[in-house]
């Protein structure tokens, strides 16, 4: 197992600078995920770790080694990309065996490496069939197995679930958290799917505009989000977001007002620990309660039936919509009023820069 370490790194085109002085360790044997939206910097960032990208500054470390001026194969890594790659005239045993061929590894060594692989990824029966004879799942698979062969000090994974339907992108998350456990090995993923990013990592690297927004565990990120972009990006449905202003304090913790019907919502947050200007509460679907007695109503505009929950789009006097989720033996139609009222316990406030404050 090998950590990885990146030191004020910094990549340019020509004047276009897209990551500037990112630092982060990666443990030995974690399962790390960088998330964020498309345009990030994320897949960059994997490039520079793989050796496909140059650095602009900083310092790349694989281990104990350096590993900036260092080509992709002496890096000690494998990399799983997006789309499969694999050799279409060759069999599966011949697409995982011809890099360790072209490393001048023996052929009892590469067929023992191969077996195992198989074995691990359920591919034994298919070792002499050629891509074209294997479904998507099967060729992801076989992408991974040429990656697990190496038996790299890392493992890099760029979007390798994007081209999979939604039943296959389940099957092959539950497969790579199973070779994560099985391996122990450090892997790095890409993706811009939270629902990939909470369900696989250790933890979250939340970035937006080539800058790191929040590193954390899947749930503290989903809990105490450090800043609005990571409050909006992470759960589903987004966060609800509702412009406030101060109404006074409780023993020390604010009170505000939603411009809404004079509603007051307490909250956990210390007074003392809010920069002036102006304010935005947020609050998750989950956490805003259907209540016959709530201070808040509107009217529903959109019903969402998910099967396991369901969501209502509620229009406020303000015409702004609140997502709410529906107790499940709660039966709503569209053009109903619901009443509501806020879990206090659970409300985020966010300051003018975007920065989060949590109740303690």
């Amino acid at each position: 197992m090998t950590g990885i370490r990146l030191s004020g790194v910094t990549k340019r085109y020509g004047e276009t600078e897209v990551i500037t002085g990112l630092d982060l360790d990666i443990h030995e044997g974690e399962f790390l995920v960088f998330l964020g939206p498309s345009g990030c910097g994320k897949s960059t960032l994997l490039r520079m770790i793989a050796g496909l990208e140059t650095v602009s500054d900083g310092q790349i470390s694989i281990g104990d080694r350096q590993v900036n001026e260092l080509p992709p194969g002496q890096r000690g890594v494998a990399m799983v990309f997006q789309h499969y790659a694999l050799y279409p005239h060759m069999t599966v045993y011949d697409n995982m065996a011809f890099g360790l061929r072209n490393s001048g590894v023996g052929a009892t060594d590469i067929d023992r490496r191969i077996q195992e692989a198989a074995r691990m990824l359920e591919l034994d029966v298919l070792l002499q069939r050629r891509p074209s004879q294997l479904s998507g799942g099967q060729r992801q698979r076989v992408a991974i197995g040429r990656a697990v062969v190496k038996e790299p000090e890392a493992f890099l994974f760029d979007e390798p679930l994007s081209n999979l339907d939604a039943a296959l992108r389940t099957r092959t998350r539950v497969e790579l958290a199973r070779i994560h456990q099985r391996l122990n090995s450090t892997m790095v993923f890409v993706t811009h799917d939270q629902i990939e990013a909470m369900t696989l990592a250790t933890r979250i690297v939340v970035m937006n505009k080539g800058r790191i927004e929040q590193i954390g565990a899947p749930l503290e990120i989903y809990k105490r989000p450090a800043t609005r972009f990571v409050a909006g990006f992470i759960g589903a449905p987004a966060m609800n977001f509702i412009d406030v202003e101060r109404a006074g304090d409780n023993g020390g913790r604010l009170i505000v007002a939603l411009p809404v019907e004079g509603v007051k919502v307490p909250t956990a947050i210390a007074t003392s620990s809010l920069p002036a200007g102006k304010l935005t509460l947020g609050v998750r679907a989950e956490h805003v309660i259907v209540d016959p007695n709530g201070p808040l109503s509107g009217r529903a505009e959109v019903i969402e039936r998910l099967g396991d929950r369901s969501l209502a789009h509620v229009s406020l006097p303000n015409n702004q919509l609140l997502v709410v989720e529906l107790p499940r033996d709660l039966e709503i139609d569209t053009g109903h009023t619901v009443r509501m009222s806020l879990d206090a316990a659970h409300v985020h406030l966010f300051d003018e820069t975007g920065q989060a404050h949590h109740g303690v």
